[in-house]
């Protein structure tokens, strides 16, 4: 990853992580914590926030946490002005995110649902980056990854808000990544499959090609450290969506609903 050297001549890595209170947030967090890193991490989760806050000062890290919702655009992009001001970001991991799906039935999301995850989801990773961006192009330096899913290669029948929301982040990377490049800034998307989290164990299906959340971060860690363009863990999921997409459509949908699955409420 991008490394900036402070006066003294000590490297400092300064890591922005949304969605820190759970999940790939947190997991992260975690793995980057280690002395002479600062880590800004934002959640909604106070006890949660706090709790990796906490491991990742024991393993040596320096923290900044601020309670957040992403999908507020306002305070949360003045607050991470804010923090890059004081400890220039070399490193935006925006990895808040929230999942519904369909009800029984197959009765359709509907307005609320769809809603709720475009904003968390689509709108959060814009409301993180965005802000950002300007004095990133200005130091031509700095990295930003966004997180996407398998999802977003081939919607799923039974939780479109969630496809749409990812799809929509996958185009939204791929397009910054090809604008930012030759300004200095990299950019990675990141496509996961399924991998062990809270999130996931609301999903009530098959979980094809599941991974530890150990081995998920540490997959994504390791295409951060060498900029990759694109991180998709694990291949295998992720060819069979695309796959999919490739089909007919009547024959790639009947095969898409044949993947039966339910997610039941929370985020």
């Amino acid at each position: 990853m991008l490394r900036r050297s402070s006066p003294g001549g000590n490297d400092i890595r300064s890591i922005l992580i949304t969605g820190a209170s759970s999940g790939l947030g947190a997991g992260l967090a975690g793995n980057y914590a280690a002395p002479g890193v600062h880590l800004v991490l934002t959640g909604r989760n106070a006890e949660r926030l706090e709790a990796t806050a906490a491991l990742c000062r024991a393993r040596g890290a320096t923290v900044t946490t601020g309670l957040h919702d992403v999908g507020e655009a306002e305070p949360l992009g003045s607050w991470l002005v804010e923090q890059d001001q004081r400890t220039p970001f070399d490193l935006v991991i925006a990895a808040a995110g929230v999942s519904a799906g369909t009800g029984d039935d197959d009765r359709p999301e509907g307005v609320a649902l769809a809603a709720m995850q475009v904003r968390s989801n689509l709108l959060g990773t814009i409301h993180t980056i965005e802000p950002l961006l300007p004095r990133m192009i200005a130091r031509r330096a700095g990295h930003v990854a966004v997180i996407s899913s398998t999802a977003a290669l081939r919607g799923l029948p039974y939780s479109p808000g969630y496809s749409a929301s990812k799809a929509g982040i996958r185009a939204y990377g791929e397009a910054l990544r090809a604008l930012l490049r030759p300004q200095g800034v990299a950019v990675t998307v990141v496509v996961p499959g399924f991998f062990d989290t809270p999130m996931t164990n609301r999903w009530k299906g098959p979980t094809p090609f599941m991974l530890s959340l150990d081995k998920m971060v540490a997959a994504v860690r390791k295409g951060l450290d060498a900029q990759r363009s694109r991180i998709i863990v694990p291949r295998l999921l992720a060819m069979g969506s695309q796959a999919a997409d490739l089909m007919p459509a009547p024959l790639g949908d009947r095969i898409m609903r044949g993947f039966r699955f339910r997610i039941e409420p929370g985020q």
